[in-house]
């Protein structure tokens, strides 16, 4: 399997692929991101951990100042993993056996951590995580199973997520009736055509909607037919606004189960509670947050329209339950959920958060 080529500004930087599959036979992307070799081998690592169906590209935008660039230009080591919920890799629209996020806990991110670290030695690792990355690593985390890290970057939902009435609503009862007749909800009408059996989603989507894109109906007004929002309108980029449809990919039914037992719980379960497999897993990560050894900075959009502000409640909730834990909150003004990274004004308004927190603990 070949992932989809990366969309990056080309000769910005040298992009090295590195060979990667995880020991359950699952096929990844990893790929390290260099300006001057010479001068990389003092330079702290920053793993890049996409949301579900996105990818490494939204760290890569060629049309805006990207995270990425940032990271370079602070002195730091960029490394994007695309994840088995990449739409750049097929698992999403795959009908197979599918996974769940006790996968991604177990195989994905610690076994991309510890490929990172036999790259570079004893130079500090970071990692910036983004929607169900950071609640995938969030599991890894509380089990042990990426200890030493530098510091944590956790955007939009960690440990404790927040849905709004009607997402849980669609999300329990609505899907419990789509899973039976469909394995993925696309994003992408013009691959669906107008006679498939996703027309009434996109036609859902579309109720009320400003922007007569069905991609952005999709994303903006439905989020894959939750009801919820995924970025403030205004803050994309026409250009990212064009090509919404290559950023994001087919929601997979198959995560659906575990999403629901997690949002039941109110923090992030294992879903495979009798496999012996999934044992090194803790059955609730927050009972487990004791194990987390290294400064979480919990960042939001103050408009996010998916989890809203479930990493205002999850810096609450470590602040009393862990006192020791150095855990901070920081909110952005006028953003959504996915715009703190893709926005048009993201290099100015939100990495900079970042790159503090970065160089604090460099």
């Amino acid at each position: 399997m070949t992932a989809r080529a990366l969309y990056a500004r080309p000769g910005a930087a040298a992009i090295e692929h590195v060979p990667f599959r995880a020991s359950d036979g699952t096929e990844l992307a990893l790929a390290r991101v260099t300006r001057d070799k010479a001068a990389s081998g003092d330079r702290p690592a920053v793993l890049l951990l996409h949301g579900l169906t996105a990818s490494s590209d939204m760290f890569v935008l060629p049309e805006t100042r990207n995270l990425v660039d940032v990271l370079l230009d602070a002195g730091y080591e960029p490394w994007l993993l695309d994840w088995r919920g990449s739409c750049r890799l097929p698992y999403n629209d795959d009908d197979g056996a599918g996974y769940s996020f006790d996968d991604v806990a177990l195989y994905d991110v610690p076994e991309a951590v510890a490929r990172i670290r036999e790259r570079i030695g004893g130079r500090r690792l970071f990692v910036v995580a983004h929607c169900l990355g950071a609640l995938s690593l969030s599991l890894s985390m509380t089990a042990g199973l990426v200890p030493g890290l530098a510091g944590v970057v956790a955007q939009g939902v960690f440990l404790t997520p927040k849905l709004a009435a009607s997402t849980r609503f669609r999300m329990h009862f609505g899907f419990e009736v789509l899973r039976r007749r469909i394995r993925h909800v696309p994003v992408d009408f013009r691959k669906a055509g107008f006679r498939s059996k996703y027309t009434p989603l996109f036609a859902l989507a579309s109720l009320g909607a400003d922007c007569p894109d069905p991609t952005c109906q999709m994303l903006h007004n439905s989020a894959w037919s939750v009801g919820a929002s995924l970025f403030v309108h205004d803050q994309l980029d026409r250009r990212t606004h064009e090509r919404l449809a290559d950023l994001f990919g087919s929601a997979p039914m198959c995560v659906i189960p575990h999403l629901r037992r997690i949002e039941l719980a109110h923090t992030v379960v294992r879903w495979n509670l009798s496999d012996g497999r999934y044992s090194a897993l803790p059955e609730n990560a927050l009972d487990s947050a004791d194990r987390i050894d290294c400064p979480v900075l919990l960042m939001s959009g103050s408009e996010n329209g998916l989890w809203l502000d479930a990493n205002k409640l999850c810096h609450d909730v470590l602040t009393a339950r862990h006192p020791r834990l150095d855990a901070r909150y920081v909110e952005i003004p006028g953003y959504g959920h996915v715009d703190p990274f893709i926005g048009r004004g993201a290099a100015l308004d939100v990495f900079g958060h970042i790159v503090e927190f970065l160089d604090e603990h460099r």
